[in-house]
Order: structure tokens, then sequence, then C-alpha cells
């Protein structure tokens, strides 16, 4: 099975790919435009600023091709903020995969913390993305800006108010959170989607 790595100027490329050869898997790290076509599985992983990223997905033509792919693709963090709509992050129009708006987090209270840093709970989660999920199980999270629930949300949780955790539409699927830095349960996601 071919699994593609998308590179471009993201930070956690390597600790994605460090996380699927755990799993046995050898990843191909690329931004040539017939491999990502041709691979099984593509991950589009991100730790950035959205603004400054997209510019440069629509300088490469990256964004095109994402939009396009027709295999079962999974974002991760910023690459999940940048397959929506618009981001409040730089004001930046993202790809529009998913019809929703990346917010910022305003903080209510004096504990809260921005950015929501740490472990938290997956609630209300479905498709086969969390198969063999039968409790609330705790993952990774790093990130100042959130995407509200919404018709695409497949997980949830909870950090100043409800947000979504995970999404999916089509061959798209996309977590918040960081399940190569998620230890038994991110592997856990990694392989339900190697088997999508």
């Amino acid at each position: 099975m071919g699994i593609a790595i998308i590179k471009y100027n993201a930070g956690n490329i390597r600790s994605v790919d460090y996380a699927l050869k755990r799993l046995g898997v050898e990843a191909l790290i690329t931004a040539d435009k017939q491999e990502l076509m041709v691979a099984d599985k593509v991950i589009f992983p991100g730790v950035g600023e959205a603004e400054t990223t997209m510019k440069h997905l629509r300088e490469t033509g990256l964004d095109e091709i994402i939009k396009n792919l027709g295999q079962p693709v999974l974002g991760i963090c910023v690459g999940m903020q940048l397959m929506c709509r618009h981001s409040e992050e730089g004001n930046a129009d993202c790809m529009g995969i998913f019809e929703a708006e990346v917010k910022r987090f305003i903080p209510e209270k004096q504990v809260d913390k921005v950015p929501h840093m740490g472990w938290n709970t997956l609630l209300n989660t479905k498709t086969g993305l969390f198969e063999g999920f039968s409790r609330e199980e705790f993952v990774y999270f790093v990130h100042s800006y959130y995407v509200p629930v919404n018709e695409y949300t497949i997980a949830d949780t909870e950090y100043i108010l409800p947000f979504s955790a995970a999404l999916h539409k089509d061959n798209f699927y996309a977590t918040q959170f960081h399940p190569e830095k998620s230890g038994i349960v991110g592997e856990r996601i990694l392989k339900n989607f190697l088997k999508l």
C-alpha cells in the first residue's frame, strides 16, 4: 500500500512519518503531483500559520491537487483547518473542502489558556476512523484556532466551548488533534485510516 505524506512548509511531517514507521509503514514524503495522485492514502499534516501556509499551497499548486484527490485523505491540525473554507488566522481563504469556518479561541475565564495544549477527551465518535472506540479516549491537542461543531463533525471535544475534534466529507477525513502524538489511541486512529 502506498502512503504519501504531503511535503510543504509544515512543522510535523517527520513526527507523522515516525508514527507510521512504528506501525511498520514506509511513507513517501512528496510534493509531486503524480506521486500524490497514485498513492493509496494521503496524509496532509500541519503545524504552522494558516495565511502563510495557504499562500505556499497556492504558489505550488498543492491546494488544487489536494482538493482533487480521490483516495482517502487525512488532514491533521492545521491540515484540517486549511481544508475548511476560511480561517480567522490571518483572515485566510482556505481550500473549502469542508464548508466550515475556523475561529480563534476567546478565553472566557482566568483559567482558559490559549493555545489549548494537552490531552482532552474525544466525544461522539463516528465513522471508520474511530472503529473500535467504545468509550471516551484521550488525544493530544495543540491549537489556538478551532472549527465549531457542524454537519461534518465526526468527533467533538470541549475546551472553553464544544468544537470539532474531527471532520469527514466523502474521501476527506481530518483531525484537530495530533494522532501521531496521541500514543496507543493515536496509533489506532492511524491504523483505522490505513484500513479505510
